[in-house]
């Protein structure tokens, strides 16, 4: 379970970097929309989730992610239900509108309970997302905007065509930044319940354990935080390699401040 982990933390990955880029592209072109109400949107989206510690972001947002799919589910499955939801600081819903049901295998628990920590992963790391996006759109030399409105394409041609291919290389350099935030912030997990890599190196290196208890040994915690040290450096600089290479091929040829001779 402990190796299995590192496959949790991976997937974490693999998961919540796209589904963050999608939130942060959506969060970015409503902030730079015509309409103010979506302008609004954005820029409340943007400014809002940067706002707040990640940490109490994390621990509240799950809790109101889960109470508000649990209101949908009561109010589409229980409309017969006369008693208040809100309970004092109880949140009371009909049996068959919880999240997973209390009849549900415990694989559909951890699979809820991982999928919450993602939709909240990439919620947040999505509105930094869409600050660094937001710059770059902005970084788009105009000229080259107004070029392509002289010869007659449409706004969504011009967004799609000239800016939306343009602007990953003005952009790379921060997303970049914000994946090797990602990868550090993949411990918060610990934090929303899901058992990974530090759970399990705090559960199998302490002297007391929680889940096996019968198999005593000194405090081991300096070994598996050391080993998970050198995974999380050997990852960083895995990535930096792969992440230089992206740089060097988007930016070959073009004239900005990333690219090569």
């Amino acid at each position: 379970m402990f190796y299995q982990s590192f496959a949790t933390v991976l997937i974490l990955l693999a998961v919540t970097a796209p589904a963050a880029l999608v939130f942060g592209f959506g969060g970015a072109t409503l902030a730079r929309a015509r309409l103010l109400p979506l302008r609004l949107i954005g820029k409340t989206y943007i400014s809002a989730v940067r706002g707040v510690p990640d940490i109490a972001f994390f621990l509240f947002f799950v809790i109101a992610l889960d109470q508000g799919f649990e209101w949908l589910r009561h109010q589409a499955l229980c409309p017969d239900w006369n008693e208040p939801i809100r309970q004092g600081n109880d949140f009371v819903v009909c049996a068959a509108a919880k999240l997973p049901l209390g009849t549900a295998p415990q694989y559909v628990h951890e699979i809820y309970g991982f999928f919450t920590a993602v939709l909240t992963f990439a919620i947040v790391f999505g509105a930094f997302a869409a600050n660094v996006l937001y710059g770059a759109m902005r970084a788009v030399p105009q000229a080259q905007i107004e070029t392509a409105q002289a010869y007659g394409m449409r706004p969504a041609q011009v967004f799609w065509r000239i800016l939306v291919p343009q602007m990953w290389v003005y952009a790379l350099p921060g997303l970049s930044n914000l994946w090797m935030v990602l990868i550090k912030a993949t411990p918060l997990l610990f934090l929303l319940g899901v058992e990974d890599i530090v759970y399990w190196a705090r559960e199998l290196g302490g002297t007391k354990q929680a889940k096996f208890s019968d198999y005593p040994h000194g405090d081991w915690r300096m070994q598996y935080f050391l080993f998970l040290l050198v995974f999380y450096l050997a990852f960083t600089k895995l990535s930096e390699v792969v992440l230089e290479r992206v740089m060097k091929r988007l930016t070959h040829g073009q004239g900005t401040l990333g690219a090569t001779s």
